[in-house]
């Protein structure tokens, strides 16, 4: 097994799994169904992560996030990215006021709606390349810096963007170096018949759903802490990077499958996250180790905006959900390629 940091102890580990499922309770009794989006939502946030929500509108993508920032008590910004929207519109900017007891003036910071522990950026791809960099820039960084001074960004501080999969007119889609920055790709599909039902019935009733308080700031910060200490195994950092290389058409080794329906593949990025979404996912079950399963889970969103299906696969109808799950099919587990090995020096 290798680690770099002590691991944390089982009471920990079932702290935070009771924690997790008391949120997810809280959540489940404003939003129906979307149990793997809201899982997927709290693993990136666990692992400091942002997330690309990906669905049509009316899905409560919107209600979802702003239910999950009133559980954790933070504070929430909603931003609806427009053609004309600005980068201050955003971050913010220096305005020229007058002291009023020296007379003097002088520039003072206003800050924008960036400026929040949850910002929901709704329809990401509704704006121009210039102001999505702005929210990316402060996204990898924590920080705004304005008339050159630095801004530090409220912490804990996550990112929570929405797109439109089929209105595509008007829209300037995310390049893909600036998708990578995002942790997940969650799909927001329709409801079941029965919990399209239960939909209709509470959200035309008299009475509103409340949610409680369950974790704040601080707490999300020392969890994020522990699921770094998460201890991860030397094959299953062989697994993940096996799963990450496999999605590279000019990878040596790689399936001819790969090579006709991908044009390329994920980059390192892919790998860490799909190591830190497993510890994130084995701490919130309860568990301070992470398994094959763990990383077989994660792969969907992790790899989701980081491949890139060819023309052929276009033309098959092969989703890029469908060349996954085809790679993971084809990416032998740790133990059967222990037994192989076996079975080679036996013969």
């Amino acid at each position: 097994m290798a680690t770099t940091e002590k691991a944390p102890d089982g009471q920990i580990a079932k702290e935070i799994a009771a924690i997790y499922e008391r949120m997810t309770a809280q959540i489940g009794q404003v939003i129906v169904g979307q149990q793997q989006v809201i899982e997927q939502m709290l693993i990136a946030m666990f692992s400091r992560g942002h997330c690309l929500l990906v669905g049509v509108p009316g899905l409560a993508k919107t209600l979802l996030v702003s239910t999950v920032a009133r559980v954790m008590h933070l504070s929430f910004k909603r931003i609806q990215f427009t053609p004309d929207l600005m980068p201050a519109d955003i971050t913010g900017t220096e305005i020229l006021q007058e002291d009023p007891e020296t007379g003097k003036r002088k520039f003072d910071f206003l800050a924008g709606p960036v400026f929040a522990n949850l910002i929901l950026a709704d329809e990401i791809n509704r704006t121009p390349p210039k102001t999505q960099a702005a929210l990316l820039e402060a996204m990898q960084e924590h920080s705004v810096t304005a008339g050159g001074r630095t801004h530090a960004l409220p912490t804990p501080f996550f990112v929570l963007a929405t797109q439109n999969p089929i209105e595509q007119e008007g829209t300037y889609p995310l390049p893909e170096a600036q998708q990578d920055r995002f942790m997940f790709s969650v799909k927001v599909d329709y409801p079941t018949r029965s919990e399209e039902i239960q939909i209709m019935k509470s959200t035309t009733a008299l009475e509103k759903p409340k949610v409680e308080v369950i974790v704040d700031a601080k707490q999300i910060i020392r969890y994020q802490d522990y699921v770094r200490q998460v201890v991860v195994g030397d094959h299953i950092f062989n697994y993940a990077a096996e799963i990450v290389r496999s999605t590279r058409p000019k990878e040596v080794g790689s399936t001819k499958f790969v090579q006709e329906h991908l044009t390329w593949g994920a980059g390192p990025r892919a790998s860490q996250f799909l190591i830190l979404g497993g510890k994130a996912r084995a701490i919130l079950r309860g568990r301070h180790h992470v398994t094959t399963e763990d990383i077989r889970e994660m792969a969907y969103p992790v790899l989701r905006h980081r491949i890139m299906p060819s023309f052929q696969a276009e033309a098959d109808g092969i989703s890029t959900d469908m060349i996954i799950k085809r790679i993971l099919e084809n990416t032998p587990l740790p133990q059967e390629e222990a037994a192989n090995r076996l079975r080679k020096s036996s013969a």
